[in-house]
Parts: structure tokens; C-alpha cells; sequence
């Protein structure tokens, strides 16, 4: 990615060439833009692997018009970490990662003299149900009070970690003292897991939808019961948004496309990002489908960022950052020049309503249901023809697989839940209610 600029463009180039940074001039006429996704971190999609699929980014760089001849070189990582030292070793100009790694990359960027800005937002979720804690299928823990002693996987300095050491102090277990906690990449907790060397497993999407989906895990404590905000951002190197600005605006505007797409189309995205991660579409869909857990939407919206600055404590605490200056982190000037007018309508917009979805076999769309009583019913009627069925948590709205929830009966009330915590709370204020098997609910629902 290094080049030598020609004379007539040494002067203007010089700054650029100065930084360090990938995008430098080749011979004159060729830029080499470099973005840092994480591929199977599904809620970044429409800043990497849909962006990607598309080609939305390279069609605005070609529509620039600047004389210019524009590459983008696509690296994939597992996790934000290594994002955030290629972007500061001026390596990556643009990058995403979720809400604690951010964090990082702004305390990393500023102590290197590498400055780092948040640009825009990828996957939300308003509540927290991005992140879950996940045991093995066999395991008799039934609650996070359950954890005391254990080996609990998770990847320090991720915003998995950042849920599970709020979920236990909530919990009134010390999440140093209280729990072996394991630090491991996703996969290698995944393994941890199923070998029985963990306990459980803490992890960020679509880890967790995953290993329930594929019967190696199930949920045992919905991050949503936090209710404070996670999401994913997109990050940008300080001298490369000042010197490329236009390349930047190209890339905040191929994601709003992504999002559109993703927004317009959730069943073919959710299959071509299948298609590229190797994940199973169905996974793709429980997360960033039409009433999926993430919402997508590019606006830096304030209760994302103050739930930002209610993270930093988190890490200072683990020791990961010292103070983080949120204000001066988040950058949204770009965003708003790149989707103009458009900006204040995403702004002021909020995620669908939680609602149940079936995907049928062989359809190209899903059917939406007004109640899970519905739901049951039809799915009861075609289980054959049934790929996936999706109900939303009946307390915190997370959505999850209909045949991997808790399920409650309550008078003629069918209700899910993700954890079996949070449906033993419901049966112990709620005189006569009980939970019962998936089967049974699909019996008393046909």
C-alpha cells in the first residue's frame, strides 16, 4: 500500500503521505482506501461484510469523479482490538467495532497521538440484547447467581465483558473475586464451552443466537435485562477524515445504502451475509432481521453516546482505559454532510416494535404476527414447512428462536423468554402461571 507520489502531486499529497496513513497516492492517480471489518459480527454489516457484498462503497468512490482511481482493501478480523492497533499504527483508515472496543480505539488513538473519531452507527439495540450469556445445554445453572465459583468465558475489554461484569454486580457477585473469568477470542469460548472447561459463555453477537441455534448452548441471562444501550460504531482516523474527507462522506453514504437495503430487503441481506460468513441465514435473521435484535441506522443518536460515557467506568475499573473524552471522540460532522436533509428523519427514528416472525421454507419474505398465540398456531399447523420462527422476550422484547425460548403458560396467556430467570420471575408474581415445554405451547396453541 505504499507508493511513491509523482511530482505534480507531491505538494498536495505531502500531508497525506506525512501521516502515514494507507490512503496515499500511487502514481498520482490511484488511492488505496483500507477498511477494518469483524465479518461474523453481524451488527456491523452495513459498515462491512453487506457494505462489501454490495459494493455500495466502491460505486461512491467511482462517482467522485476527482480524477482519482480509488481501491478499497477489506480486512476481516474476529474482534475490534486488532482493528484499533492497525488504525493506529495508521494502517486501517476506517473501522468498526462495538461500544467498549470504541471506547479503546478513542483512549488508544489519543495516547499514541493517533487520533480516532466515531462517524456513525452500525446495529443498536436500545436495551442491551445485543450481548447474552450463554450456558451448554445440559448445564443446572438457572440463574447468574449460579456463576459463583465458575469458569465464565468472555473477551476482555468487549462490550460481552462490559454486560457480564454489570450483570453480576447487579447480581451482588464480584466479577473479579466471585468468578474464574476466562479471556478468550469468541471461538475459543465457543470450544471452551462445549469441551466443559467453561462453565459459561459471555459474548456479543451472533455468537450466542448461534450456539443456541446449533443446540451446543442455551441462554441464560438476556442482556436486555440490563436496559442500557449497546451498540456498534463505525470509527475513522483523525488525519485521514481531515485529508480525505470526501472518501469518507463516500463511505457514510454506501452505509446508509447498506442500511436501506438491509431495512428494504432483511431476508436477501440476511442471506447474503450468510453467504459470506459461513453463519446460517436463520442466525443472520434473529439479529438483523425486519423486528430482529439490532437496529441499523447510521445517526449518532444521545442516548447511544451518553450510554457511552456510562461505559467508561466499566474499563477504567478493569484497568483497560484511564479517562476517555467522550465529546471529543464522537465526530458527526461527516455523517451529517453525507446524508444531508435525511440525517434528522434517522435522528429522530426508533427501532420496529418487537413482533413474532415465521420464515417459511423456500419463501422470500417472512410472515409477521400480531400475537405469539398466532404464531403458534401457525407454526403449529406447518411444522414441516417452518425454517425459523422468532417470538420477542415477553418482558424485555429480545427476539429469540421460538423452540429455543423458556415458555410460560398463564392462564390462556403463552408467553417466551430468552433466560429462565427472567420467566421464574414472571411465574413467581403471577398466581397460577407456569412454564411449560415448547411442545406443550404448540399443542395449546393449535
Amino acid at each position: 500500500m505504499k507508493h511513491k507520489a509523482v511530482a505534480a502531486a507531491i505538494l498536495l499529497l505531502a500531508p497525506l503521505t506525512a501521516c502515514g496513513g494507507s490512503a496515499e497516492a500511487g502514481d498520482g492517480s490511484t488511492v488505496t482506501v483500507t477498511v477494518g471489518y469483524q465479518s461474523k459480527t453481524i451488527n456491523t454489516v452495513t459498515a462491512g461484510t453487506l457494505l462489501r457484498s454490495l459494493g455500495s462503497f466502491e460505486k461512491q468512490l467511482n462517482s467522485l469523479h476527482d480524477g482519482i482511481t480509488y481501491k478499497v482493501d477489506w480486512q476481516d478480523y474476529a474482534t475490534g482490538a486488532p482493528i484499533t492497533a492497525q488504525m493506529t499504527a495508521g494502517k486501517i483508515d476506517i473501522g468498526s467495532m462495538g461500544d467498549f472496543p470504541l471506547l479503546i480505539n478513542a483512549a488508544r488513538g489519543k495516547q499514541l497521538g493517533k487520533p480516532t473519531h466515531l462517524v456513525s452507527v452500525t446495529g443498536y439495540n436500545l436495551r442491551g440484547g445485543l450481548n447474552t450469556v450463554v450456558t451448554s445445554p445440559d448445564s443446572e445453572l438457572a440463574s447468574l447467581a449460579d456463576l459463583r465459583g465458575k469458569k465464565v468465558s468472555t473477551s476482555i475489554g468487549s462490550a460481552a465483558d462490559g454486560t457480564l461484569v454489570r450483570a453480576l454486580q447487579r447480581a451482588g457477585i464480584d466479577p473479579d473475586d466471585d468468578i474464574e473469568k476466562l479471556n478468550q477470542q469468541p471461538a475459543v469460548g465457543a470450544s471452551a464451552l462445549s469441551s466443559g472447561s467453561a462453565d459459561a459463555l459471555s459474548q456479543f453477537v451472533a455468537w450466542p443466537g448461534l450456539l443456541a441455534y446449533q443446540g451446543k448452548a442455551k441462554a441464560l441471562y438476556d442482556g436486555a435485562q440490563l436496559n442500557l444501550p449497546t451498540f456498534h460504531g463505525v470509527t475513522a482516523r483523525e488525519d485521514f477524515a481531515q485529508q480525505r474527507p470526501a472518501v469518507l462522506e463516500a463511505f457514510l453514504k454506501a452505509q446508509a445504502e447498506a442500511t436501506d437495503y438491509l431495512d428494504d430487503h432483511p431476508v436477501a441481506a440476511a442471506e447474503k451475509v450468510a453467504e459470506a460468513t459461513g453463519l446460517p441465514a436463520e442466525v443472520v435473521y434473529l439479529y438483523n432481521g425486519a423486528h430482529g435484535i439490532a437496529t441499523f441506522d447510521p445517526a449518532i443518536k444521545p442516548q447511544l453516546i451518553s450510554a457511552l460515557k456510562d461505559d467508561v467506568s466499566v474499563l477504567k475499573s478493569a484497568k483497560l482505559t484511564g479517562d476517555v473524552d467522550v465529546d471529543s471522540f464522537v465526530d458527526d460532522q461527516y455523517v451529517k454532510k453525507a446524508l444531508g436533509a435525511d440525517y434528522a428523519k434517522r435522528l429522530a427514528a426508533t427501532p420496529a416494535p418487537a413482533a413474532g416472525e415465521v420464515w417459511p421454507k423456500g419463501a422470500e419474505q417472512t410472515r409477521s404476527f400480531k400475537s405469539t398465540a398466532e404464531l403458534l398456531s401457525y407454526v403449529a399447523q406447518h411444522q414441516d414447512g417452518i425454517r425459523a420462527a422468532y417470538v420477542p422476550d415477553a418482558t424485555t422484547g429480545t427476539l429469540w428462536f421460538a423452540d429455543k425460548a423458556v415458555w410460560v403458560a398463564d392462564g390462556d396467556q403463552l408467553l417466551p423468554f430468552v433466560a429462565p430467570a427472567t420467566a421464574q420471575a414472571y411465574v413467581a408474581g403471577h398466581g397460577g402461571a407456569r412454564v411449560i415445554t415448547y411442545a406443550d405451547a404448540l399443542e395449546r396453541a393449535s
